[in-house]
């Protein structure tokens, strides 16, 4: 049987076609909903007595099935698998920065490796793991498992006991067994991403009973990749909550003897990762983990102090992209200025498909910081983007602390090209969500914000299909350029790949791209740190949240108006590419001629590469394919993928460009007077221009942050800044200075590539940009709109 959920988007308890629908449903629709509803999937729709009919109603609001979008923005707690145990503590850390950065340790080979005794000469001390009815998730509730919690964890013997007390039954904890081999040494055994047998990375556990004098070693023997950082100087976290509370220190790198080598030969083959520790309090309650966690409760936290925040949430909407399997509410983030969103373009951040990457949503958190700070850049931002921003894509994974999978059991960084919303709600709505933006406005970038294991630094993966022309090829390295500018000691352009594989056609990165977002990235951030700029040290929060603002900053210079910074970029990569391409083929060919597969020595280093795919059994029952049918469907998919790329998001005149271009940059087939693109539905046809998308439907109901009343049927209507003007025909909008033709319109001068000289080496250094940016914005008549646009 397929993974619960699989049908559960396609229509709810009152939807036509559902339970409480009038029309019929296929048998074998019929069957799995009937045993999805005895699992607790589908309830029917309660009643309430209507004292003036004298007869039951149905509720306004039933409950709604797992992937479709939720009305009303709210705080519940997080929900669980009912085979998880769940204590009742609640798990909080405070923040806290080292007063200097903390160094790598010395890397131990793996020919230093040690031999650890195995359980069967250990004594089992913590043996916690979810009582699994099945091969796949069935169902959720609040608080995990119903009834009493067992006690995983072996009794004191007494108050000279020194053995720990283990335990993980929280958030984002994932240990599952601990065996004690020695008076001050455990091997312990993460537990796998729910309903699989692997992807175990991530670890998050806590300790008590603590001596502070020993010198304790830890094992966790079940590692699943051959390679990581820790063979490479990374050093595991600790938590005191003593030192928290009496002296205000948080999360600290700690070990000595740290080793990652290769353990038992089975299969999968597993590693092993050994390092010593002494505690620095007796009777202490400590924690381990693998990165700074970050877990949905701390979103919920954040948005939270967001919503209470009266000036940040003027510029915030908060919203319900949809709910995951589990029921726990995907939050969807649009942040723009009170000036409207006519003529603006869009960006799109999202962060945590990948569960076990927690310092992807430490930079989600300070990219959000900056956006909706009062810095003259972010107002800046805002008045120039519309930012759609999904912090956790898969907030059931970092619940029960997965590496990698959501409770599907498979990777939903794979499924963006699938149509499952039941399966994987949170990818599919966000690309459901970018291509009802990307009717309407240009989405001028994509990025995914992922942790990285075996890398140092921070670095990106772009797309390269490498049939474009060298123009096409260059821009694509252009942003993550300017971000090695802005952050030096910590982004390497070196390490960016942007070789399009057919292993990662599922991704996000990948499946933007298809759409149309011509800069399309994913972000990695290294689980250690930094080797750049004269460092040899882990990142802090500080300098996780610090990417945030450097990725805004990169921003503004990707598009800014003055050409200088694209066209130095475009030369300097050029010459990069150039040098590359001469000293790995000992020839002095043009890169240009060459394939991305080629260019690029090796892939290898991604962290994703141990990924499998979506199997073909992840389909529901009516879009089973015949074998004998696989090779045309194929086919008819890459045309169909080639098609939607050369053909424009819009109606643009033929002879204009087909993909987004830079600033600064003329294109080939533009014209110099290009206007912005305009809504894809006419401004007098139906309804009126669809409004900002992304938005759940129905959710005018339940607003988060406090915000100006609903404007009407416009093109700005759901951020409610603008009201419907009857008494004009025609809309004069501020259009930002962004497009190209703008460019060449204000100044003439400003196509001289010589005019890169005036960056100067400031840059070069990390200094800050040119202030040509101060120059107030250029006014201009845009196309006819919605009357809602018409006031600024």
């Amino acid at each position: 049987m397929e993974p619960a959920g699989c049908h559960a988007a396609q229509g709810g308890e009152g939807a036509p076609g559902g339970f409480g629908g009038r029309q019929l449903l296929k048998p074998y629709d019929s069957f799995i909903r009937t045993h999805l509803r005895f699992y607790g999937y589908f309830r029917a729709p309660r009643v309430v007595q209507t004292p003036h009919q004298g007869r039951p109603a149905p509720l306004r609001q039933p409950w709604r099935s797992p992937g479709e979008p939720q009305a009303p923005f709210s705080l519940p707690a997080p929900r669980w698998p009912v085979e998880c145990e769940v204590i009742q503590e609640t798990i909080e850390h405070i923040e806290w920065v080292p007063p200097k950065p903390e160094p790598f340790c010395p890397p131990m080979g793996p020919e230093q490796a040690l031999y650890t005794l195995g359980e069967e000469q250990g004594t089992v001390v913590y043996h916690s793991s979810p009582a699994l009815q099945g091969s796949c998730f069935t169902r959720a509730r609040v608080g995990g498992a119903p009834g009493p919690l067992s006690s995983p964890a072996a009794p004191l013997e007494g108050p000279q006991d020194t053995t720990l007390l283990f335990e993980s039954r929280f958030e984002s904890g994932n240990l599952q067994k601990a065996i004690k081999v020695g008076p001050y040494e455990y091997v312990l055994m993460l537990r796998p991403d729910l309903y699989t047998a692997k992807h175990t990375q991530w670890f998050y556990f806590r300790v008590q009973n603590t001596r502070q004098e020993p010198l304790y070693r830890f094992t966790i023997a079940n590692m699943a990749k051959p390679k990581s950082l820790y063979g490479q100087g990374l050093q595991p976290l600790l938590y005191s909550q003593r030192d928290a509370q009496s002296r205000g220190i948080g999360w600290r790198r700690v070990g000595t003897d740290v080793r990652y080598y290769s353990g038992s030969a089975g299969e999968p083959p597993v590693s092993r990762l050994s390092w010593t520790v002494r505690f620095p309090h007796d009777g202490d309650t400590c924690f381990f983990a693998a990165c700074y966690p970050y877990t949905y409760s701390d979103l919920q936290r954040y948005l939270r102090a967001l919503a209470a925040d009266p000036l940040r949430s003027r510029f915030c909407t908060v919203r319900a992209l949809c709910r995951s399997l589990a029921g726990n509410t995907v939050y969807l983030l649009t942040v723009t200025g009170p000036g409207g969103t006519a003529g603006k373009r869009a960006v799109v951040a999202s962060a945590r498909v990948h569960p076990g990457e927690s310092g992807g949503s430490w930079a989600m958190r300070g990219f959000l910081d900056f956006l909706l700070s009062a810095h003259e850049d972010a107002q800046l931002l805002r008045r120039l983007f519309v930012f759609k921003v999904v912090p956790m894509l898969n907030p059931d994974g970092v619940v029960v602390g997965n590496s990698r999978c959501s409770l599907a059991g498979r990777d939903p960084n794979r499924a963006y090209g699938k149509a499952l919303p039941g399966s994987f709600p949170g990818v599919w709505h966000l690309r459901a969500m970018v291509q009802r933006v990307l009717a309407e406005r240009e989405v001028v970038l994509y990025c995914d914000f992922h942790g990285h294991s075996r890398k140092n630094n921070v670095f990106m993966y772009g797309c390269d299909a490498g049939g474009d022309g060298t123009g096409t090829r260059l821009r694509q390295r252009v942003f993550p350029l300017m971000l090695s500018k802005n952050a030096p000691d910590k982004f390497s352009f070196s390490s960016c790949k942007y070789q399009v594989q057919k292993s990662k056609e599922g991704t996000g990165r990948v499946s933007m791209w298809r759409l149309g977002v011509s800069h399309s990235y994913t972000l990695e951030v290294a689980f250690s740190g930094s080797t750049l700029g004269g460092r040899s040290s882990h990142f802090s929060v500080e300098d996780l949240e610090s990417l945030g603002r450097l990725l805004c900053d990169t921003l503004l210079d990707f598009c800014d108006p003055a050409p200088a910074k694209l066209q130095q970029c475009l030369v300097e990569a050029d010459a990069l590419l150039q040098r590359q391409m001469s000293r790995e083929s000992g020839s002095g060919g043009s890169w240009s001629d060459v394939s991305p597969s080629e260019l690029e020595s090796s892939t290898s280093g991604s962290n994703s590469s141990v990924s499998e795919g979506i199997p073909d059994d992840f389909h529901s029952p009516d879009r089973t394919v015949e074998p004998h049918r696989k090779k045309q469907l194929r086919k008819r998919r890459a045309r169909n993928v080639l098609r939607r790329t050369n053909r424009s998001h819009t109606s643009i005149p033929a002879g204009t460009r087909r993909h987004p271009v830079l600033p600064g940059v003329q294109s080939g087939g533009g014209s110099a007077g290009e206007k912005p693109r305009a809504s894809s539905r006419a401004a007098g046809a139906g309804n009126g221009p669809r409004a900002i998308v992304g938005e759940v439907p129905g959710a005018d109901s339940g607003v988060a942050l406090p915000r100006a009343p609903e404007a009407g049927n416009g093109c700005c209507a759901t951020m409610g800044e603008h009201q419907p003007d009857s008494g004009t025909s025609a809309v004069t909008c501020r259009k930002p200075p962004l497009s190209p033709c703008h460019c060449a319109a204000t100044s003439d001068s400003s196509r001289d590539p010589a005019v890169g000289a005036i960056l100067g080496p400031s840059w070069q250094r990390g200094g800050r940009r040119p202030r040509d940016r101060a120059r107030p914005l250029t006014v201009r008549a845009a196309a006819p709109r919605c009357c809602a646009c018409a006031r600024q």
